[in-house]
């Protein structure tokens, strides 16, 4: 009995390392994506060919990776790991913002001309649940997106077609980077949060003739939950890396729009506090200090680059929305 008792801990202890160690494979973040840029027959560079192709490999990557798509698994190890899930995440919102924007107004002349079929398709399937398993799973329907925006992708690469458009102006870059504004901003308000403060009720700063629903206290103690540190560290770590991704590939297709409006040295700055975002990650644990204390605080580390991302985003907007 005592012998069948000490098989039974030996497996278990076997089993449990190797599950580890696969979970700790799992875990490895993808490298940031280079842009993919094509001409056509006469050297002629193909608009929003980059855009395209990054939102396309980001997907790709966040599917084909090892242990592919973990945030609707339901058997161990990937049931029990959440950095990888919440990476996935943060990386799926930026592609969501910008398919949308891609559907809206990239691919549109004007306010009243007609959505993209196959954006807008994309789109749709993309806004499934990420941790959707069943009936249809969400690899099953990030994978018809991607086949969609190949669809999209091979029409902006024909001469030939012009039945879709990618239109690399200054107008329609503003209207995505509104969005990189507030996720980047919502995303440094949770990792400040990290320590916990105090916060201001600012909603109707600004207006005195603004109004709002519910009556607001004046003032909020805001702190992350000790489980969930982690979570936001390494979903804003996601968010920034797809986000890099779409940065390298905007400064391939709207390189003209940044030389006209002297903006290069803006969006290389963006790019440039995004890519430290990415850096080697040390330590075993996501620390969470506070203060100058003796132990370091990632959190704000990482709220420290993506602030600056944000500032940039803002001076970019400004210089575009610039004469």
């Amino acid at each position: 009995m005592q012998v069948t008792r000490n098989k039974i801990l030996a497996v278990v202890g076997v089993l449990g390392l190797v599950l580890y160690f696969v979970s700790v494979w799992w875990s490895v973040e993808p490298d940031p994506i280079k842009p993919v840029s094509s001409q056509t027959d006469n050297g002629k560079l193909i608009v929003g060919y980059a855009t395209t192709t990054a939102l396309i490999d980001t997907m790709e990557t966040l599917l084909d990776k090892p242990g592919g798509w973990l945030s609707n698994d339901i058997m161990p190890p990937s049931v029990m790991m959440d950095n990888m899930p919440a990476f996935e995440f943060g990386a799926l919102e930026q592609v969501r913002d910008l398919a949308l924007t891609m559907r809206k107004e990239f691919s549109r002349s004007q306010s009243q001309s007609t959505a993209d079929t196959d954006l807008l398709a994309a789109h749709s399937k993309l806004n499934i649940g990420h941790t959707s398993w069943l009936v249809p799973s969400a690899e099953g329907e990030y994978r018809d997106a991607i086949k969609l925006l190949k669809l999209y992708r091979a029409k902006i690469n024909d001469a030939d077609n012009n039945n879709a458009q990618f239109y690399a102006r200054a107008d329609n870059l503003n209207e995505w980077l509104k969005e990189v504004q507030k996720r980047l901003g919502s995303m440094s308000q949770h990792l400040s949060a990290s320590v916990g403060q105090e916060r201001l009720n600012t909603d109707l700063a600004g207006d005195s003739s603004a109004r709002q629903s519910t009556p607001g206290l004046s003032s909020n103690e805001i702190k992350t939950s000790w489980w969930k540190i982690d979570d936001v560290f390494y979903e804003s770590r996601g968010s920034a890396w797809a986000l890099l991704n779409f940065m390298r590939a905007i400064e391939v297709d709207f390189a003209d729009v940044l030389e006209k409006k002297n903006a290069e040295v803006s969006l290389r700055q963006i790019i440039r506090e995004l890519e430290a975002t990415q850096q080697t990650v040390w330590s075993p644990l996501v620390l969470n200090g506070n203060g100058f204390g003796l132990v370091a605080n990632h959190s704000l580390v990482m709220a420290n680059y993506i602030s600056r991302a944000n500032a940039a985003v803002i001076d970019l907007t400004n210089l575009l929305s610039q004469g």
